[in-house]
């Protein structure tokens, strides 16, 4: 049963890191990788000489942290929202209807927001209109544009964390309520006092996991959604990678980039895990 994920893992994430020695080299494609010459860490050094990729990194790190501080908040808050309903059915439709984007692909969900955030035909800049402010040009205007992609990625992904904050309200002993309730105390001191610990494993765990995406803002939202009006702001690694590799076809240098980040991260990985197991008691194996 194992066997064909395994053979999946092998092809499409071990084999292609062969492809890393590219970094290293002048590759030319008619030369492929066995001819092309060595030129050492010359890519590396071009790069960080670019001032282009300082920007691109602190934009990645930007968007990627407000992603990750508002991706833990929503569903924490969504989640204590609906341990509250009393009604059944109820939950079960909210639940049901806020993970629903989960499941859309960022290609779908691109084309309405580019029509919902339309400077001159779209819904939300006609309410503001009608309300008397001026027109934003949400996905154009640099000011705007990170802001966009975080509230964007955070009402498609929270629903779908909450289950994970719901899953672990469940493990809480419903008779600390029940003392609590005997004792005097209200929703508000219940949820503070005895909901918020209940989670506070879970919510560690997933803030120290989280780490290791630090520079993923998220490829295919920022390339169905940015132009180059909000390079500035908007450009990250993963586009960086993309315009250098397929459109440039300065695939060293692209390499030299996807390895930085794979390195980075898989320093950043590592200390998540160990900060989940020293403070969450979460093991991988």
């Amino acid at each position: 049963m194992l066997l064909p994920g395994v053979i999946i893992v092998l092809i499409y994430n071990y084999f292609p890191m062969g492809g890393i020695v590219m970094a290293f080299q002048n590759y030319i494609p008619t030369k492929g990788i066995a001819g092309s010459e060595w030129v050492g860490w010359s890519h590396f050094s071009y790069l960080f000489s670019l001032p282009d990729t300082k920007q691109v990194i602190g934009n990645t790190l930007y968007i990627a942290i407000m992603k990750i501080a508002a991706g833990l908040i929503a569903p924490i808050v969504m989640a204590l929202l609906l341990n509250e309903v009393a009604k059944q059915w109820f939950k079960k439709t909210i639940q049901t209807l806020v993970y629903i984007p989960h499941f859309l692909s960022w290609i779908i969900l691109g084309g309405i927001l580019i029509d919902l955030l339309s400077p001159s035909e779209g819904v939300v800049n006609q309410l503001l209109t009608s309300l008397g402010f001026e027109p934003v040009f949400f996905l154009g205007d640099n000011a705007w544009f990170p802001f966009t992609l975080v509230i964007s990625d955070t009402w498609k992904e929270f629903g779908f964390s909450t289950i994970v904050y719901l899953a672990a309200l469940t493990g809480i002993n419903p008779s600390l309520y029940e003392s609590a309730a005997i004792d005097g105390a209200s929703h508000w001191k219940r949820m503070l006092h005895i909901t918020l610990p209940g989670m506070m494993p879970v919510i560690v765990l997933m803030a120290t996991l989280s780490m290791g995406a630090v520079l993923n803002a998220g490829f295919d939202q920022v390339f169905v959604l940015y132009s180059p009006q909000v390079y500035e702001s908007g450009d990250i690694i993963d586009t960086m990678v993309y315009r250098m590799g397929l459109i440039d076809m300065q695939y060293s240098a692209a390499t030299a980039v996807g390895v930085f980040k794979s390195f980075t991260s898989l320093i950043l990985i590592s200390v998540s895990y160990w900060l989940a197991y020293r403070y969450a008691n979460y093991r991988i194996f």
